[in-house]
This record gives structure tokens, sequence and C-alpha cells, in this order.
């Protein structure tokens, strides 16, 4: 797949292993992406390395069916074993120099910075692709993690060149405001797959995408 800037907008989806049990994995995920989810991250702590890759080969096989990018949270050799498109890595897993230096410039990195500017300035001037603010709400997934508030997203657009992603508590209600303040995407996790019912999670995803079609929103410069 051929990368382009503007596939770096729009809905961005978190895999959790608690919501997407055994082959819901697989089948949420392609609900998602048939709703219009542009990038799907595999996120799976507590799998043994085994299964870890059979369940990114899969889904990285239906994000190629369904043009999406497919990122592996935080294991490197596993997004490299599988062909991803990128990996994500939060403030205490590898350093994104190493990382970089070892995944090249083909693959997408993208960075975890809670509500720290200056953490997101360093990692643009570390190579990063994309960097993520947040949380914004409540969140079911990480509820001890650190608040930020909306307007360093609007500093970021000011300061930044990356695209960025707003995560932690994003739901249909509050998207409006998150991509009001200048986000490039949203991370969602238990708001598009809790439901059970897969035409529901198709139907989330899809009007996650309408916010996107209906903001007047400045397309990212660059994806690296």
């Amino acid at each position: 797949m051929i990368l382009s800037p503007a596939m770096l907008t729009g809905l961005y989806a978190i895999t959790d292993a608690s919501l997407m049990p055994g082959e819901q994995l697989f089948a949420k995920a392609e609900a998602a992406l048939r709703g219009g989810v542009r990038l799907l991250q595999y996120r799976n702590k507590n799998a043994l390395p085994a299964q870890q890759r059979e369940e990114a080969k899969i889904l990285r096989a239906l994000c190629t069916q369904h043009g999406a990018l497919f990122i592996v949270n935080d294991d490197v050799v596993l997004a490299q074993a599988v062909g991803a498109d990128g990996v994500h890595l939060g403030q205490s897993d590898a350093p994104l120099s190493e990382v970089r230096q070892r995944v090249g410039e083909a693959m997408l990195v993208g960075i975890s910075c809670h509500a720290s500017l200056p953490s997101a300035l360093q990692a643009q001037q570390g190579g990063a692709s994309y960097v993520a603010f947040g949380r914004f709400f409540a969140s079911h997934t990480k509820p001890d993690a650190p608040p930020a508030e909306l307007a360093v997203l609007a500093q970021a657009r000011q300061q930044l060149d990356l695209p960025v992603v707003a995560i932690g508590g994003i739901t249909r209600d509050n998207a409006p405001r998150v991509l009001a303040q200048g986000a490039d995407m949203v991370a969602v996790i238990n708001e598009l797959f809790a439901p059970d019912d897969l035409d529901e999670i198709t139907a989330r995803a899809r009007t996650f995408l309408n916010f996107f079609q209906q903001q007047p929103h400045e397309q990212v410069r660059s994806i690296i």
C-alpha cells in the first residue's frame, strides 16, 4: 500500500481483548472496517507471542482488504513480522530513535504524548509519523490515565507539522468537540467495540466518518 497524507485522518480504531474475545476480534474489527475505519491498531499485551502473531496476521489481511492502515501497539518485532504499516509507542516503550533506526523511514511510528506538547515537539524532531494526546474524557479502557485539556490540540495544530490523534473517552457525542480543536484522527475503543451487534459497530463507525466529512478541516502536510 502506498501511504498518502490523507490516510492519516479519520477514525482510528484500537482493539481490546476484553471487548473482542476469541473470534469476535476479527468479526468486530471487520465490522468497523466496513464502516470506514482508516487505521486499526492491534493491542493485546496479555496474549502469548504465537497468538499475537496469528491474530495480527489476520487483522493485517483484513486491513489490506478494506484499504486501511494496520498498526501494532508497542511490539516492533511483531509489527515487522506481519508487515504492519506502523507501530505505536507509549512513553515507557522503546526509544523513538532506536525504533526509527530499526524500521527505517517506510514504517509509521506513532507516539503517545498524553498532555505534553514538549513531548510531541521532541517526537516530531525524532522522526515520529504522528502524535497522540489524551485522555480528554472519562475512559473505560484507562480510567487512571492523566487528563488532557482540549486546548492542547489547538496548540499542537499551530506548532506541529505532524498529524494529531485524540484519544481517551472519545464518543459520538464529544467527537465533534475534539475535531473542532484540530484533531486529525480520533482513536476509539469502547464506543466502537462495546456492542455485540456487528451492524451496530459498522453504524457507529459510519457516524464517526460523517463527522470528518462535515468538519472543515485542513489536511495534514506529511506522514513522516
